[in-house]
């Protein structure tokens, strides 16, 4: 372990060394909570690095989506690349939660897809706090829901390795009690295959194969297998494998636990019987006593995580397990780790929301004989068991909330000055709606905030000296947005609009599409993995136009972004409060060429602020470049896909085949489809599958694109519907 040592180009600059200093001399005093106001661009994530380097302590990171939280990963990785830096967030591409509806008398079913890779770096994320020190963990909000004990999953793993007096049958048994599972097809994480004096295992936080052979009863090597060549990349003289689930119950304690079920179960009828509701009580008899003999038969059944509570050993009410008890603590207990929860101006309040919500859904199903009263026990933590678990905190925003300020106190360290010398962007003010006005003369204008205080407040505004004779036609948001847009793409520039509503984003972007823009739009709807490649995409230049609601605010690093436009900005509400306008202003502060179109018919109270706000900070970095003789310059910064590592070799090697293949393709395609076909029915005779799955997806995209320019998403496509 190489602990955690910062390699970077630059230095710290700006008002960063005092904000570093300020903040490991508070986290030395003991200081539980510590602000970091620093404005976009300003480097937050560079000064939160160097902090973690010389305080030396493992770190949870909290972003409030999982978008901002792979970027983070992204820029930890890149700082500290000798440590350990995972990606933990919901394993979710679709959830739709248990649910009852009385007054419609709708049960709606629990319905989720669950993404293996996300699951793979979940494991990777907590094995590697129970086996390293210089652990960065960036996590979603996730990280507060319920997880298996750690101590369990830390006693039950497998050790082996040479000499070891075990043979192929014990191996398999051993595998299997720890959650693995066999399959005599491709391997992915989480299984195992014997083949002749072998077994083939892929565990679940990595994607290489631990190929374990033996002679008579014992293990005779234990060999590193690539798991698309198949070459031998060395050989290992002990091998730990952890539990290929987080949830673990020994035998024992699953018959205690269902002995527990059984005596709420019957102390639940009787007070439902008690009450007359008779339907109630045969329902909830009805499906506990299915899952009972699906638990006791295989294990497991669905919706068995609102059990945790009787397999936990836990009392009522007592907190569930969540990935802060894999984190180090002392040996009183305490936490011995450091906590950054990044734009905590809106991951605050989501982890403090997050408790209410889940419990009014479980109240219903337990009301109406759904489930067990001990289903509410399986949750996410309550805000005040998260505070009591993550010792000390730094939040980091640029536009802090009331929580980070009083409980900071006077911890809270400015950071206004961006190292690049950039400027927070210009802010122009034009009308929604198009029509007809003498210059000027509504109070709006195409004026750069800076110059022209006034706009804020349109009532001050003084009385023009001159005013043209000729009405001025004003155009509508819309048409008024693609010129502006056309003259930035003209020049290489990307564009940034945020709507109100979903439905508002995907028309947008259509219409754009319609007029040959290269448009995109990303929403919640969108899945994880995929709103992470658009990014990507956008950057590159595969799109010039990014649509968004809420998802294009806090933390989204884009400095090719020159031109941000807000619609429908003086519609007040959280879309278009304070906060959200000085975050979505602030993407355009990482280009020196940055602007803002506000389209609004009447300048309201956020916008006023946000813009009263963006002046005091372009006034300061002003006259920092100046007596510094700094000329800003737009950041410079790699363009990295945290979706790379997390594609399966699988997709990777598919990929490979494409780039190798798409000239001879372009040449002759139906002789080149042909040809593919003719090896891939040559490889299912030799039951060589994987091979003959990596020909069939490369068959079907090129079949189904005409060639490889859009694969991405096709090959996608193919890998869900699979």
């Amino acid at each position: 372990m190489a602990g955690f040592t910062i390699k970077s180009d630059h230095s710290p600059a700006g008002d960063q060394p005092k904000a570093i200093e300020s903040l490991v001399k508070g986290l030395k005093k003991g200081e539980q909570h510590q602000t970091l106001l620093g404005v976009t661009g300003s480097g937050k994530t560079f000064t939160a690095a160097n902090v973690i380097a010389q305080v030396q302590k493992p770190t949870l990171v909290i972003a409030h989506n999982k978008t901002l939280a792979a970027q983070l990963a992204q820029e930890y990785r890149a700082f500290f690349p000798d440590a350990s830096v995972q990606y933990f967030v919901s394993y979710y591409d679709y959830y739709q939660p248990e649910a009852y509806i009385p007054h419609s008398d709708t049960y709606i079913e629990k319905e989720a897809q669950i993404n293996e890779e996300i699951d793979r770096l979940r494991h990777a994320s907590t094995q590697a706090l129970l086996t390293r020190s210089d652990v960065i963990i960036v996590a979603s909000v996730s990280c507060i829901y319920a997880l298996g004990s750690p101590e369990e999953y830390r006693k039950v793993h497998l050790e082996i390795g040479p000499g070891v007096k075990k043979n192929r049958a014990e191996l398999i048994r051993d595998l299997i009690n720890i959650y693995f599972e066999r399959t005599p097809a491709d391997l992915t994480p989480g299984k195992f295959r014997a083949l002749g004096n072998s077994v083939e295992i892929m565990p679940t936080g990595e994607r290489i194969l631990y190929r374990v052979e033996f002679s008579g009863d014992s293990i005779e090597k234990v060999r590193v297998i690539d798991a698309i060549s198949r070459a031998e990349k060395e050989s290992l003289q002990s091998l730990f494998l952890f539990p290929a689930k987080h949830y673990v119950t020994p035998a024992d304690e699953r018959a205690r636990a269902i002995a527990d079920i059984k005596l709420e179960l019957k102390n639940q009828l009787a007070k439902l019987e008690r009450a007359g509701k008779v339907l109630e009580a045969e329902r909830l008899k009805r499906r506990t006593n299915h899952d009972l003999a699906l638990i006791r038969e295989v294990g497991v059944c669905p919706g068995i995580e609102n059990y945790s509570r009787h397999f936990d050993g836990r009392k009522p009410g007592q907190p569930p397990f969540s990935l802060l008890e894999y984190f180090p603590h002392t040996k009183d207990g305490k936490p011995d780790f450091l906590t950054i929860i990044d734009e905590s101006h809106v991951t605050v309040p989501q982890i403090a929301g997050m408790y209410a919500g889940d419990r009014a859904r479980k109240e219903n199903l337990i009301e109406y004989g759904f489930r067990l009263p001990s289903a509410i026990d399986n949750r996410p933590l309550q805000f005040e068991e998260f505070e009591e678990r993550v010792g000390q905190v730094i939040y980091t925003s640029a536009t802090p909330g009331p929580y980070e300020k009083e409980k900071s106190g006077d911890q809270v360290v400015e950071q206004i000055i961006r190292p690049t010398g950039l400027v927070d962007p210009e802010i122009i003010v034009r009308p929604v709606t198009g029509r007809i006005a003498e210059e000027h003369s509504s109070g709006y204008g195409d004026f750069p905030a800076e110059k022209s205080p006034e706009v804020a407040s349109p009532s001050l505004r003084k009385p023009p000296t001159k005013r043209s004779s000729a009405p001025l036609v004003q155009k509508g948001q819309v048409q008024d947005f693609l010129d502006e847009a056309e003259k930035v793409i003209k020049h290489g520039g990307r564009v940034l609009v945020t709507t109100l509503t979903k439905k508002m984003a995907e028309d947008l972007s259509e219409y754009l599409k319609d007029r040959q823009f290269k448009a995109a739009y990303i929403h919640s709807d969108i899945l994880t993995l995929d709103r992470i490649t658009t990014l990507t995409e956008f950057r590159k230049g595969t799109y010039d136009v990014l649509v968004g609601v809420n998802l294009l605010r806090e933390g989204l690093d884009l400095p090719e972004v020159e031109l941000v436009a807000i619609l429908d900005a003086d519609k007040e509400g959280f879309l278009r409060s304070e906060t959200s306008l000085i975050q979505t202003i602030g993407r355009a502060a990482r280009n020196v060429h940055g602007r803002v179109i506000v389209y609004a018919d009447q300048i309201t109270g956020s916008l006023e602020k946000a813009m009263s706000e963006t002046n005091r900070r372009r006034t300061i970095q002003l006259a920092y470049n100046k007596k510094h003789g700094i000329t800003p310059t737009t950041i410079i910064k790699a363009i990295k896909d945290i979706t790379e590592e997390l594609r399966t070799e699988h997709g990777k090697a598919v990929n490979v085949l494409l780039d190798i293949d798409k000239e001879l393709y372009a040449k002759d395609p139906k002789k080149f489809i042909a040809s593919k076909r003719e090896q891939m029915a040559q490889a299912v005779q030799e039951l060589d599958f994987e091979t003959a799955a990596i020909l069939r997806d490369e068959i079907a995209v090129l079949v189904g694109e005409g060639g490889t320019k859009t694969r991405g998403k096709k090959q996608g496509k193919i890998k869900k519907e699979a």
